[in-house]
Formats: structure tokens, sequence, C-alpha cells
């Protein structure tokens, strides 16, 4: 490749140059960045659950979930964090199914699995009655609907926690639904489970736990 001295087209980056070098260099990082992480959509979605069920409690399982069923779309005005009587929460029929959901997965032995959860009265709920123990919060799993968070960081952030714990214990978190289409570009319904296993690089997509 020929490359031009700094000056001989005006106006046009040059490769040769300082800047050109380091235009090269930021693009490189950027790339192997990307390359580092990545999380993929199998074709083993197709899988029933016993498998998911078994990729998920195998070392490094993930169950990436939605919170249950609660009616509307994001906060009532004023809403805030720790006072769940201002905000949206679950009906009767979501806490039903995040009961049922439960009970698959304690059958399926999940009784070890760590348990994550947004700040979030309706995610916190549903984490606690699946049943499977004591629910910590977990700040990248908080909403960024309407711009109420910082997307980029909370899913980079959310990256970095699962690629931390890939040779651990399985992990159930309970988060939104912007969450979990940012990081899987996927779109979870009420109380759904995205059930995800290490790959060569970050995370794939096993599979989908629904409950009805």
């Amino acid at each position: 490749m020929h490359i031009q001295r700094p000056g001989h087209v005006p106006g046009r980056l040059v490769l040769g140059g300082p800047t050109g070098r380091r235009a090269v260099l930021a693009a490189l990082a950027v790339l192997l960045a990307v390359q580092a992480w990545t999380l993929a959509v199998t074709p083993a979605q197709a899988q029933d659950d016993p498998a998911l069920l078994r990729i998920l409690a195998a070392p490094g399982g993930v169950g990436l979930m939605r919170h249950a069923r609660a009616p509307g779309t994001g906060d009532p005005p004023g809403f805030r964090l720790g006072d769940c009587t201002t905000q949206r929460n679950l009906d009767d029929a979501g806490r039903a199914q995040a009961r049922r959901l439960g009970e698959r997965l304690r059958a399926a032995g999940l009784t070890g699995a760590a348990i994550s959860a947004s700040p979030w009265c309706r995610t916190t709920e549903t984490a606690t009655l699946l049943g499977l123990g004591p629910v910590t919060a977990l700040p990248a799993l908080a909403s960024f609907f309407a711009g109420q968070g910082d997307e980029s960081r909370q899913t980079a952030d959310l990256r970095a926690t699962l690629d931390a714990g890939r040779d651990g214990p399985p992990r159930i978190m309970v988060t939104h639904q912007v969450n979990i289409t940012a990081l899987t570009s996927l779109f979870p319904a009420d109380a759904e489970m995205l059930v995800l296993q290490p790959g060569v690089r970050g995370y794939e997509v096993a599979g989908r736990l629904r409950t009805p």
C-alpha cells in the first residue's frame, strides 16, 4: 500500500502521519474490544426445556429474566426507588408466573444459583418469588427506560459481570426488557428467561424459557 506523506492531499486523512496512526490504533482498539465480548444468538434456541435447564444449571450458566407481568409501561410520575407504592408492580398473574418458573428451576437443581435483580420492586419481587434464595441488588440490571439510566455504561457493566462469573456457579438475573434487548437484541415477554452459556468470546443465547 502506498502511504502518502502528510500534506500531499489536503483535507484527506494520511495514514503515514501522526494523526493517521492514532486513528488506525483507535480503530484497532475498538475492533479488539468488540471481538473480546460477543453475545451470539445461536440456533440452539429451538432446544427443549430439559436441555436448556441443564445448560442453565451448569457452571457459568446464566438465566437473564424479564420481570413477571406488571401491567402498564414505565413507572408513574414521581416514582421512587425503595418505595413500592410509587412504582408499577406485579399483579396477581405476574406473581403466579414467578412462582411457576421458580418451581421449574428448583426441580432442575438451581437451588444453589446466585440470584440478583434490579433495584425496582417488580424485579426484586419476581426474583424473591422464584424461591431460589437471597436476592442481591445489581445496579447494572437497573432500568434505563426513558433515559432513567445510562444504557451504554450499564450494558458494559453487565457484560463485565457476566464474564467475571463464567467459571462460577449458575446465576439468575432479573431485569427489564430494555436491558435484555440492549444486550441481546431480543425482545423478551413477561417472565421470559434467556438462557446464556459461556462461548469462545463472551456469551451465547442457548434458548428461551417462556412462562405462561
